[in-house]
């Protein structure tokens, strides 16, 4: 889902992803992607999942290229236009800018998609063919169809290896030279990508955007370094929305059975398009105490107007908005307030904060001897109790 022109703020003059927290893990174009997130109104956390291997360096990238020069290759396919651009400017960089442009020309050449088209025209050549879907499934049909048995096909990668398409050609005879262009490697800083990993595992984040599939990749693996591979795999079905700038980058997930959210184009600014209009969905809105009440990822709208809540006072609206109406026991809302131990006073002290954070204390009322409730308006009559509130995720930050 996505829509063409979002809105930076709601008719009541709130931007849309008030409220809302979405990790970022690009290594390329971070800054803008968040940027374009808090323009917004979300707060932003980034963790770069991966780091590029810079080309001049790329022993592997240098090692293809003089092999395709040496032994020219009868069909190149481009993926993507950086890729190809970057591939070339290497090649310049190493004094094999000519030669390697000459053996390019003489070659059969494909484009997966607009953007490698234009990197192979601002080369100085020509593709013979490129498909409209932006498909590489489409690139490799072709391929198969006019036949690659004993044919030398280079495909020029962009970080994420692509097992089955090369498999393929292998399959029917081709011999394929692969063209490594930005490897990708763990950053060399690992705590912003653990603060990312530790938010989806503590309830701190709502979305979580990936922009290519070794970001997907580098997050998993390094999550079951850490022994969370299956925690986060938990919350990225149930709880944070994982989204993905297109299909090839959310292939890992849809290895793992992980649904996510994805644009009708695979581009940057459809992404952050199809948060903006999907995270408000999934705001709970009811009425209560006369307030109009709606809960967002980690604040709350009150009559309108954002209620920025602190850790523990957000915890416990969830547990509240989670059975609206019923009367929560101060046990179970103890279980959502980590490192507190068995003080039920902690539980006093937190729901103090969120009435007051309301600024509305009458949305929750006190049942003595009981629990909490929201005093949800006639309109809103408690539905059936759901089941009981689960115990909060490990290491999400003390009580209060």
């Amino acid at each position: 889902m996505s829509t063409q022109h979002p809105r930076l703020r709601t008719d009541d003059g709130i931007p849309p992803l008030a409220g809302f927290t979405v990790g970022v893990t690009a290594a390329r174009r971070a800054d803008e992607l968040g940027t374009l997130l808090q323009r917004r109104g979300a707060a932003v956390v980034q963790g770069a999942a991966l780091r590029i291997v810079p080309l001049l360096d790329d022993t592997e990238l240098l090692a293809a290229t003089r092999e395709l020069i040496e032994r020219p290759a009868d069909v190149v396919v481009a993926t993507t236009g950086i890729g190809f651009r970057g591939w070339v400017e290497a090649a310049e960089g190493w004094g094999l800018g000519e030669p390697l442009l000459e053996r390019l020309g003489k070659a059969q050449l494909l484009a997966r998609g607009p953007k490698a088209r234009g990197a192979i025209r601002a080369a100085g050549l020509v593709e013979e063919w490129s498909p409209a879907s932006e498909s590489s499934v489409e690139v490799l049909e072709r391929l198969l169809d006019d036949g690659v048995d004993g044919r030398r096909v280079a495909v020029q990668l962009h970080g994420a290896p692509q097992g089955d398409f090369v498999a393929s050609l292998e399959a029917a005879g081709a011999e394929v030279v692969v063209v490594p262009v930005y490897r990708w490697l763990p950053p060399l800083d690992l705590a912003p990508l653990d603060r990312i990993i530790d938010a989806v595992c503590n309830g701190g984040l709502d979305a979580l955007t990936f922009t290519s599939a070794p970001a997907v990749m580098g997050l998993l693996e390094r999550a079951a370094d850490r022994g969370l591979r299956e925690q986060v795999e938990t919350a990225l079905r149930r709880t944070v929305l994982p989204v993905c700038v297109g299909p090839v980058t959310a292939a890992p997930l849809d290895e793992r059975d992980i649904d996510s959210l994805q644009p009708t184009r695979a581009r940057l600014g459809a992404m952050v398009q199809t948060v903006t209009a999907d995270l408000p969905q999934r705001a709970q809105r009811l009425s209560a105490a006369g307030h109009a009440l709606e809960v967002r990822g980690q604040a709350a709208l009150v009559d309108g107007e954002l209620k920025p809540l602190p850790p523990a006072a957000m915890a416990l609206l969830r547990a509240l908005v989670r059975r609206p109406g019923w009367v929560v026991p101060r046990s179970e809302l103890l279980r959502v307030l980590p490192g507190c131990g068995a003080d039920e006073h902690a539980v006093e002290t937190a729901m103090a904060r969120l009435r007051q954070a309301l600024g509305a204390p009458r949305i929750v009322q006190t049942v003595v001897k009981r629990g909490y409730r929201l005093a949800l308006d006639p309109a809103g009559a408690a539905p059936p109790a759901p089941d009981p509130i689960p115990d909060a995720a490990p290491d999400s930050g003390g009580c209060l």
